[in-house]
């Protein structure tokens, strides 16, 4: 009788114990597939290099209420061995699973649409890379001035910003300085195509020289359907012996107080390879980020005679547009209208 009822005993512990484990199976499946995360609205999450710890990401998740049982994730994010890695993700609006979640975080990160563009100085473009980017600065700005680096790939420190095309491209969020530098120069020779070279070859200037000729023209209008006629005055100012650039633009660049306006005597002596005022020929390298478009316009800049512009009145055109003239008497003409119209008007 005693060996009966040891034996019964067994077996109903061995039933609890079943119905335990099972259970505890069940209910741990139930964590781990459920649909019990819910999205309230798409998210996208930044892991940053330095807080890739379990932890952190938690505690962002539990702020943006996200996570209603964050000692459950962390649990099942330590049983499926997972590690957050730095970078971009999207969790969709709707009910998650824990290893759903888990599994974005494993998956391909988020692209990011970058615009490039409007950069007047390389410091510019890197405070903005820096900004919206996890690269690193300092790491960008050696490579930037690595003279060996730099002439590994075919451009000096004062002309580099003419290795940029400015333009809308995607990115992983979390790429390093040098990713971003071999993709710009894989843009930059996908650019300089064919029909571009070509045409380089017919004035005689190299894909640097004419982005900084543009990147003058970008700043002398923003009316489009005049960059190519003044980039024809200065490609004729280049070509006829004797004569200087002399754009304005480059000496406001070379003193580097963008707030001026109007040019003094004494800003026009300030001594500076950019000073097209001071020494023939290009300055050493762009003093903006030149745009599509003006590249374009000095490698089909407009063939005539102007040697000069100056503003218009605005009362006899676009506040953009400027007259034209083919000598100096002309041009001084042109000139003495429009400050007689500035005059009138202050």
């Amino acid at each position: 009788m005693g060996k009966r009822t040891s034996l019964n005993r067994l077996l109903v512990g061995i039933g609890i114990l079943g119905t335990l484990i099972f259970s505890a199976y069940a209910g741990m499946r139930y964590l781990v597939y459920s649909p019990i995360v819910h999205i309230k609205e798409d998210h996208a999450i930044l892991i940053h290099p330095n807080a890739t710890h379990i932890d952190s990401l938690i505690q962002d998740l539990s702020e943006k209420e996200i996570l209603p049982y964050p000692a459950v994730f962390k649990w099942i994010s330590n049983m499926m061995s997972f590690q957050p890695l730095a970078g971009k993700y999207l969790l969709p609006k709707g009910q998650v699973s824990h290893r759903d979640l888990i599994g974005i975080f494993r998956g391909k990160q988020m692209t990011i649409n970058l615009a490039i563009h409007n950069h007047r100085t390389i410091d510019q473009l890197t405070v903005f890379l820096a900004d919206h980017t996890t690269i690193n600065k300092i790491e960008l700005d050696r490579l930037l001035s690595d003279r060996s680096y730099l002439d590994s790939i075919g451009f000096t420190k004062d002309n580099v910003m003419s290795l940029f095309i400015p333009n809308t491209y995607q990115f992983y969020w979390n790429m390093s300085a040098q990713t971003f530098m071999d993709r710009m120069i894989q843009e930059n020779k996908r650019f300089w195509n064919t029909e571009r070279i070509d045409k380089l070859g017919q004035l005689n200037l190299t894909a640097q020289q004419v982005y900084t000729l543009a990147s003058i023209v970008e700043c002398e209008t923003q009316y489009k359907p005049e960059r190519r006629r003044i980039a024809g005055v200065y490609m004729n100012r280049l070509q006829k012996r004797g004569w200087k650039l002399e754009a304005d633009p480059t000496v406001i660049f070379a003193i580097g107080d963008f707030s001026i306006r109007r040019l003094l005597k004494r800003h026009l002596s300030y001594d500076s390879p950019y000073n097209t005022y001071k020494y023939a020929g290009l300055p050493p390298g762009p003093i903006f980020m030149s745009s599509i478009h003006s590249i374009d316009a000095v490698l089909d800049y407009e063939k005539h005679d102007f040697m000069f512009f100056c503003a218009k009145p605005k009362d006899e055109g676009r506040p953009t547009e400027h007259a034209f003239a083919k000598t100096l008497q002309g041009h001084l003409v042109n000139a003495r209208k429009y400050q007689r119209w500035i005059r009138s008007i202050n």
